[in-house]
């Protein structure tokens, strides 16, 4: 079900790892952002959109994440979109005939496997670099680009109504997951969390792409939390976050595991013997 969030902006938020879909209105059809993640989750999400009598007049992937490509026949044929890296990013993940198959495996060690639609995923075009907003016939949407979690991932800036839609980043139940194949991806990170800070003050909602929705006062405080997460992993230091160890929200615990991950692509690449000081 479409829940606002701000004045022409809704989010449809899918049971798997709280996955939200964003939707802008225009004025002829909406703007879709990221549509998720199983079919049934999906049709809902057209439904609702028929409701609303407001047809999807382009879509756009913040990242070339699986979960952040996909698409279906019921949402129509409009210009999907990305930046120039996150396209080519996923011509690279798409370009053997296999790939589809890969992510269909992948999905069977979770509970979604066999329900989420693969036909039309990644189908998107990338973006030139001079191109800083959607192309589209609704309100203004900044394409805030940078390199962190993945290659061409992008933040959109919805300055007419107050939204930050951040991709993945800044979520209140998952940690930074940063790019190990970037070139530097402490930095990276914390470069992105630089730019986003520069329009903190513009916003009054943030919409991670997985997890609860933020008012105002919640922007800076997830923009600190996530600092300090990497500032930790970056210096050796166990990191004092909610989101880890004990204080997980029952059902997150898994996100401990991925902290574990980080710290030995850490080590890795460092050389360091990686223990937390």
């Amino acid at each position: 079900m479409l829940r606002q969030v701000a004045e022409g902006v809704l989010v449809h938020q899918s049971e798997f790892v709280r996955s939200n879909a964003v939707v802008v209105r225009g004025r002829a059809g909406v703007l879709l952002i990221d549509p998720g993640v199983t079919g049934s989750e999906i049709d809902c999400l057209a439904d609702d959109l028929s409701d609303l009598g407001q047809p999807v007049v382009a879509g756009f992937s913040t990242h070339p994440d699986w979960d952040h490509l996909l698409w279906h026949a019921r949402l129509g044929e409009a210009p999907r979109y990305g930046t120039a890296r996150c396209a080519a990013a996923v011509r690279d993940q798409l370009s053997d005939a296999d790939a589809k198959a890969r992510i269909a495996e992948h999905l069977l060690e979770t509970e979604i496997a066999g329900r989420v639609p693969l036909d039309l995923l990644g189908l998107i075009t990338g973006l030139p670099a001079e191109v800083t907003r959607i192309p589209w016939d609704g309100p203004e949407v900044r394409i805030l680009e940078h390199q962190a979690h993945a290659p061409g991932h992008a933040a959109l800036l919805i300055g007419e109504h107050g939204v930050l839609v951040a991709g993945d980043m800044l979520s209140d139940v998952l940690i930074p997951m940063l790019d190990w194949d970037g070139a530097d991806p402490i930095e990276d990170y914390l470069a992105a969390l630089r730019l986003l800070e520069g329009v903190a003050g513009d916003v009054d909602a943030v919409v991670p792409g997985h997890g609860s929705v933020g008012g105002a006062g919640e922007v800076q405080a997830r923009i600190d939390r996530d600092r300090a997460y990497v500032l930790a992993l970056r210096d050796g230091r166990a990191p004092a976050d909610p989101r880890i160890g004990p204080s997980a929200e029952p059902g997150w615990e898994w996100v401990g595991d991925v902290h574990e991950g980080q710290l030995r692509s850490l080590v890795r690449r460092s050389g360091r013997d990686g223990t937390p000081r």
